[in-house]
């Protein structure tokens, strides 16, 4: 089965409580959590990741639809965050509140909603995922 991804990303932790080495294609990124919780907050927490994945990912094809169609619309903002609800399963809820630097009229609003909806990090995010783990 064909890999999404050219390399593994690999990571690694060593004695510091909480802080992570993540080694992706072409750079290195550090994940930690808040001092809250006795992390460093020396680089974003897991969660703070899986949401960057889905902003940048959103963000990404947004603007390649909008170039597509030659809209004026120079720049394009996401705010999202994220809460559980302990029902008989754990749910996750991801909100992604999206704003434009121009006046959007509705139609196009409602077009873009559903270009966001199909960004393929969202298409992972709402389909079922398995994690095999190997020790």
């Amino acid at each position: 089965m064909e890999t999404l991804l050219e390399k593994n990303i690999e990571g690694s932790i060593g004695t510091q409580k909480y802080l992570c080495t993540i080694n992706w294609r072409n750079g290195q990124l550090i994940m930690d959590e808040p001092e809250s919780i006795e992390g460093k907050d020396l680089g974003p927490d897991p969660y703070t990741t899986l949401l960057a994945s889905l902003a940048g990912c959103t963000l990404s094809t947004l603007r390649m639809y909008i170039d597509r169609k030659g809209w004026d619309i120079p720049e394009i903002k996401i705010s999202m965050n994220m809460y559980q609800i302990n029902n008989p399963e754990l749910e996750t809820v991801m909100t992604r509140d999206i704003s434009f630097s121009n006046e959007v009229d509705e139609d196009t609003k409602q077009r873009l909603l559903i270009v966001a909806e199909k960004c393929p990090v969202s298409k992972i995010l709402k389909n079922k995922i398995t994690i095999p783990t190997t020790i």
